[in-house]
């Protein structure tokens, strides 16, 4: 996690809350998939979703950290099951699939598109196994992903939330490709809900702003200078996109359809940073 400093603390403090407090049942006996679980704004979305009273299917890598959410998620009182996610190959995200509909009793309510990968590098240096991570998290694997649990969405008239960037819609001096990839996955959003809503399915993306997970970590120096720059006066945490993804799963959004809802501080809308 990102260190406050002195100057952060009364705005850090308007967003502190606990990741996994009891919620008011908006998800109760719904099930959902939420990949990249295991850390960061996946890890709060799943636990922000068992809180509301869904049963978590939490997809990741590390079956260490998988465990570590699993156990904080049923302390709370919330349901999940950790269920081991390769996402390198369409064989694999289509494996991802099959074990978490067994995990979750063979039904899908909610599918989280959240794993990504943010490689911060310059078009230069960008070999061809990097642009090939990239592109086969952040668009290949939710592509196939949702091919393969359309059935059961379908089948329970589910919701399908995409976790994009802020960073798709602007031009920014680094990390073109992670941006673009992002960019794809929102345009995907509104081409499905095109072709999905029809067909009872919802699809929507929560586009973040810089959060404060350990992934953005090293660049911490930088990032307390570009939160006071925002009118939120401070940089994002996860549980606050959790919130706003509770809402686009929830029965609040049913008239939501393909919208790409900004969790940014206003960064975009004042075009502060």
């Amino acid at each position: 996690m990102v260190q406050k400093s002195a100057a952060d603390t009364s705005t850090a403090s308007a967003a502190a809350a606990p990741e996994a407090a009891a919620g008011s049942g908006r998800l109760a006996g719904r099930r959902a998939l939420v990949t990249g679980a295991t850390s960061g704004i996946g890890r709060a979305i799943a636990l922000a979703y068992a809180a509301e009273g869904a049963t978590v299917a939490v997809a990741g890598r590390d079956a260490g950290r998988g465990a570590a959410a699993v156990e904080q998620i049923e302390r709370a009182g919330g349901s999940a099951t950790f269920v081991a996610a390769d996402l390198t190959t369409v064989a694999a995200v289509r494996q991802l699939a099959r074990d978490a509909l067994a995990a979750l009793g063979g039904s899908l309510d909610v599918l989280v598109n959240n794993a990504g990968v943010y490689p911060p590098t310059a078009t230069e240096t960008v070999d061809e196994p990097t642009f090939e991570q990239v592109i086969a998290t952040n668009v290949r694997a939710p592509f196939f992903l949702v091919q393969a649990l359309l059935p059961a969405l379908e089948a329970s008239r589910g919701t399908i939330v995409n976790v994009g960037s802020w960073g798709a819609a602007v031009g920014l001096p680094a990390g073109v490709l992670y941006a673009a990839s992002k960019a794809t996955l929102e345009q995907l959003t509104r081409g499905w809900a095109a072709e999905l809503g029809p067909r009872g399915v919802r699809v929507n993306t929560v586009s973040p702003g810089i959060t404060v997970t350990d992934g953005t970590a090293a660049i911490a120096p930088a990032l307390e200078h570009v939160g006071r720059a925002l009118p939120a006066g401070r940089l994002a945490q996860p549980h606050e996109i959790a919130s706003a993804a509770v809402y686009l799963a929830g029965d609040e959004s049913a008239y939501v359809h393909g919208a790409t809802l900004l969790v940014d501080g206003g960064a975009l809308s004042t075009r502060a940073i």
